[in-house]
């Protein structure tokens, strides 16, 4: 939020506008499956007392979980692509990644599937 300028809109992310509309949907899906699926068949009143409950509880489940991940949304430091890392290659090198270099392969080298005694 720092990167927020005063009276310009913000982002998806950073505004309330984005979960709030995730979180509705989510609850208008739950209304109708709990409306459909609490009735029991066509014979039964709807169960709109029941959809309702399970609406409400979706849609402040959803938003709580929305708005715990948009809090803990943090961006990854600009030197991280910068190739400062240990591994700046996938190339092996002559001594290996234990340390220890590998004798040359002879006629009776059994590592790359030669001749066993």
């Amino acid at each position: 939020m720092a990167q927020q300028k005063p009276g310009a809109p913000r982002s998806l992310r950073t505004s309330v506008k984005g979960p709030l509309m995730f979180s509705a949907f989510w609850a208008v899906v739950v209304f109708f499956g709990v409306l459909i699926f609490a009735s029991g068949g066509s014979a039964r009143s709807p169960r709109i007392d029941l959809a309702l409950i399970g609406a409400g509880i979706a849609f402040i489940v959803i938003l709580v979980v929305a708005a715990m991940l948009a809090m803990s949304h943090k961006d990854n430091p600009a030197d991280l692509g910068k190739g400062s890392g240990v591994n700046l290659s996938s190339k092996r090198t002559p001594s290996g990644h234990g340390g220890q270099s590998r004798p040359e392969a002879g006629p009776a080298d059994t590592r790359d599937g030669g001749p066993q005694a």
